[in-house]
């Protein structure tokens, strides 16, 4: 069987590193005919839009991408084509595994966790209002005189909007999620002791499905600012995390980070019947054409693809030979090694070939 797939080469390091990935997927013997589109900065050069119609139709054509990161500005410029692209795919469930790899810097051996973000609410649904202008005046006059509270004039405002029906979806899908692979409990997250009418309904929508999956998948609750302190503390008391939007990106940054960083983490977004694949790390323009990236989270979310088009054994195959390479620590990228100038450090091309290499043995 042939596999059609949306492949999206992505800005700075994206190229190079979806490369790779291309490279070992194929490596696997999975067929895979690739349809390849463009987004983000280079699209906006040659087409004047950061995410053409024909990306979405692709997509949507082929049901799977494999994307390479974009660049999103900080403070101005374009909003982001990665939430973009959840949103209008309805791709409601971002997955991020945080596993430990041995041969990685770490100060811990023994994480293994999954994130599960909510991925089309909370702030990130984009609702914003800039300071000073008339809209946003009148929605401060119109807050304060609802709730009676005093709001600055100068201030920029964000929407946080979470509804029950995007918190029971999300919720279902961790619990089967778990169920699906094995793990053992759920921890919801969020900030209900403060936000009560929307992290609250957040939580109170988790409890209710919760309730449903008694008996075969531990739940449990947890703070965000508590969560944060607990994971660093102790990340073997947790196996899937479960939470909004916001507090998933930050969270499932945090867990990257006891796993050995964003080097090894990778990343899917999935609705009901779409899914995009993608590094959980940024473009990193500065390392752009240098082949010095490490492409393992990249190659790592092709492994999740995969899986997802039920290859699973191409796809333990593939992440065994990405934990053996790192393992064996020869033929890897400079954030590796034991030290970033170490001499021995491969580039991003000759990582790839070492792990197809042990793919292919």
């Amino acid at each position: 069987m042939t596999h059609k797939i949306t492949l999206i080469p992505g800005d700075g390091i994206g190229p190079e590193v979806t490369e790779a990935a291309r490279r070992c997927i194929e490596a696997t013997g999975v067929k895979i005919e690739w349809e390849e589109v463009i987004a983000g900065l280079g699209a906006q050069e040659k087409t004047g839009d950061v995410l053409p119609q024909e990306v979405l139709k692709s997509i949507k054509k082929n049901k799977v991408a494999l994307k390479g990161p974009i660049i999103t500005p900080i403070g101005e410029g374009f909003r982001s084509v990665n939430v973009a692209i959840r949103q209008a795919l309805d791709l409601y469930a971002c997955v991020r595994p945080a596993k430990y790899y041995a041969g990685v810097k770490s100060r811990y051996n023994d994480v293994d966790l999954v994130i599960v973000r909510e991925n089309s609410e909370d702030l990130y649904a984009g609702i914003e209002f800039e300071e000073g202008a008339a809209e946003t005046k009148s929605l401060i006059a119109q807050i304060e005189k609802y709730t009676k509270r005093k709001i600055r004039p100068d201030s920029g405002i964000s929407i946080k909007p979470i509804s029950r029906y995007a918190s029971e979806r999300i919720a279902k899908f961790a619990f089967e999620y778990a169920i699906k692979y094995n793990r053992k409990k759920v921890t919801v997250v969020t900030k209900a002791n403060i936000m009560k009418f929307s992290d609250g309904l957040f939580l109170k929508t988790a409890r209710a499905v919760a309730g449903k999956y008694a008996g075969r998948i531990i739940f449990e609750e947890a703070l965000v600012d508590n969560m944060a302190m607990q994971l660093v503390q102790k990340p073997k008391n947790f196996d899937v995390l479960l939470l909004p939007n916001l507090y998933g990106d930050i969270i499932s940054d945090l867990c990257a980070g006891l796993a050995g960083g964003l080097g090894v983490a990778p990343g899917a977004n999935i609705g009901d019947d779409i899914a995009v694949f993608e590094a959980v790390h940024g473009a990193a323009p500065k390392y752009k054409g240098l082949n010095k990236a490490n492409p393992s989270a990249m190659i790592l979310s092709g492994a999740l693809m995969l899986k997802h088009i039920k290859e699973e054994k191409a796809a333990q195959n593939l992440e065994n030979a990405v934990r053996e390479v790192i393992a064996e620590g020869k033929s890897v990228t400079y954030d590796l090694k034991p030290t970033p100038d170490d001499p021995t450090a491969v580039g991003t091309k000759e990582m790839a070939d070492a792990i197809i290499r042990a793919i292919e043995k």
